[in-house]
């Protein structure tokens, strides 16, 4: 399982699910997804994230373990 800090991560630019959408180029729901942990991003879009905050993947995305 694959944990993020998506959420913190929106909250500290103050972008929405909508805007960070936008600027990514996927669906504001693909957010919302990704953020209740309900999808798990694909390696492009989960290093587009972490660039955009510019961040690496792994302080955006953590494996669990169990």
């Amino acid at each position: 399982m694959i944990s993020n800090n998506l959420k913190v991560e929106r909250a500290k630019v103050s972008i929405t699910q909508k805007d960070l959408a936008k600027e990514i180029g996927v669906s504001r729901q693909t957010i919302h997804s990704i953020e209740s942990g309900k999808f798990t991003p694909s390696v492009e879009l989960a290093l587009k994230l972490a660039a955009f905050f510019e961040i690496s993947v792994e302080e955006l995305f953590t494996l669990k373990k169990g």
